[in-house]
């Protein structure tokens, strides 16, 4: 059985007391070999969150959760998941405020989930970044060693009349926590107060994808509970995985007693957002499936907004499934074998053909268009080998005697 670990820093209050953690991607014992994408990284840490541990033990009865969080994250609806009483929204200060993104976070903070922003340096050019969030924002992480002294005490007098209160991270030596009390700093992180610490995941197997396909096929087709607990039954880690993120949702406190209990409680969009979050944290070794994977989110919701409004789920579905073939490196049509989807999405994915095959073609066209122009930006990096097998493969024929 494989170990997976999870990385967490104490937080503390002003009275050294400790207020939270924050969540942190690990890949191995001793911290990270490779980072994957905030996306992947952020799945992976909800994931084993809620799902491989039991969420008290990781942060203790009362304690918060700071989950790193970008616009990519933020827009495939897998923060939906997280209880807004104990996990806290921290965003990431690289984060691509689009107007998609900020419509986001005026979401999220309307549902009661607190706001943080993460390495803030109290530059002009920052402070004019997130000027249009500020009413939306609960906590600003003050990147100590970045920011100037100066900056910071004029940023904190200003906004603390909004009632954001303020976080010094990087804290390094005792000098610079004196200096930030002194200053009015509400919380406190860094390797002066505590060191990263990895928990390490033991007896953790994994659930193959093909099952959680079919999962997702049962739940998307609404076919009777009773047919989706037999599915679930039948694989023991997939429900033993399942009862634990039930648990670590605050507001079930009834004793457990069936997989049929699991799912009422759960509900089905909940239980499909949880699969969803499943199969983002656990996308293949490819290389290349990240950015598949972020076109693959880019043209369901192309395809959904197309969509008529009774149509638009299984619009969106029919484009993640457009692309899962590159994603897990197999024969699309062999997958959809598996999963015995809708057939318009079916038909959709292995034939391009039906009732959203116009809305994917809009979608392909306008992926091209983006990838024409990084190309000829970029041509001069390209690897003649790697041209020759991309021609190659499209079935394009070079004439030998213009080479």
């Amino acid at each position: 059985m494989a170990k997976l670990y999870l990385g967490k820093q104490k937080i503390f209050n002003s009275d050294g007391t400790v207020f939270g953690y924050e969540l942190l991607f690990r890949d191995h014992e001793w911290g990270i070999k490779e980072f994957p994408s905030n996306l992947k990284a952020t799945s992976h840490v909800i994931i084993n969150t809620l799902t491989n541990l039991n969420i008290d033990d990781v942060l203790g009865k009362n304690e918060k959760a700071f989950v790193n969080i970008d616009e990519k994250v933020l827009t495939s609806g897998i923060v939906d998941v997280l209880d807004k009483k104990r996990f806290i929204l921290e965003i990431l200060e690289t984060v691509d405020l689009t107007e998609n993104v900020v419509e986001r976070i005026k979401l999220y903070h309307k549902r009661g989930y607190t706001i943080a922003i993460d390495d803030f340096d109290c530059s002009a050019e920052m402070i004019k970044k997130f000027a249009p969030l500020l009413k939306y924002v609960n906590i600003i992480k003050i990147d100590i060693l970045a920011a100037a002294a100066e900056n910071i005490d004029a940023v904190m007098k200003k906004l603390k009349n909004i009632n954001i209160k303020f976080l010094a991270e990087k804290v390094e030596t005792k000098e610079t926590y004196d200096d930030c009390k002194k200053m009015g700093f509400d919380f406190f992180q860094g390797y002066f107060l505590h060191h990263p610490q990895t928990v390490e995941i033991e007896g953790h197997k994994e659930v193959t994808h093909m099952i959680i396909l079919q999962l997702i096929k049962l739940i998307k087709n609404d076919d009777e509970t009773a047919k989706i607990e037999m599915f679930i039954r039948q694989k023991a880690d997939l429900a033993y995985k399942l009862i634990k993120f039930l648990n670590n949702q605050e507001n079930f406190t009834t004793p457990v007693d069936s997989v049929g209990q699991v799912i009422a409680l759960l509900g089905r969009d909940k239980l499909l957002r949880w699969l969803l979050i499943y199969l983002y944290s656990e996308i293949s070794t490819n290389p290349a499936s990240k950015t598949i994977l972020q076109f693959a989110m880019q043209r369901a919701e192309r395809m959904e907004k197309d969509a008529e409004p009774r149509e638009k789920d299984k619009a969106y579905l029919a484009g993640m499934f457009s692309l899962l073939g590159a994603v897990f490196d197999t024969n699309v049509k062999e997958l959809m074998k598996y999963v015995q989807m809708d057939k318009e999405i079916t038909r959709l994915v292995i034939e391009k053909k039906g009732k959203f095959a116009h809305s994917l073609i809009k979608a392909e066209k306008a992926e091209k268009e983006y990838l024409k122009k990084l190309i000829f930006d970029n041509f001069d990096k390209l690897d003649t080998v790697e041209l020759i097998y991309t021609l190659e493969f499209s079935g394009i024929e070079m004439n030998k005697n213009e080479l």
